[in-house]
């Protein structure tokens, strides 16, 4: 059964502990969450302990049921890229 949002589009780019967590639990409600990391910057939460197998719990456990891209925004045409993304989003 799809959740109460299931019709929402997320674009996500948060970093750190407050924004995932808010994005998790509106996956958790059925949003098309889409993540958007940069390669090149660490997110903190990815080295956090407890680690399980070299993974981080608290990474794994705040973007579950979101997808992710990578993208370089200092890169020539990443400005591109989101801009049309945001034309396909509901929120960002």
């Amino acid at each position: 059964m799809p959740g109460p949002l299931s019709n929402l589009k997320v674009l996500d780019f948060s970093t750190l502990l407050p924004g995932p967590y808010a994005t998790m639990l509106l996956a958790d409600m059925g949003a098309d969450v889409l993540r958007v990391e940069a390669p090149g910057r660490l997110d903190l939460t990815r080295v956090m302990p407890p680690l399980e197998d070299g993974v981080s719990t608290s990474h794994t456990f705040l973007n579950r049921g979101k997808r992710s891209l990578g993208l370089d925004l200092k890169k020539e045409g990443s400005a591109d890229q989101v801009k049309q993304l945001v034309a396909e989003y509901d929120v960002v």
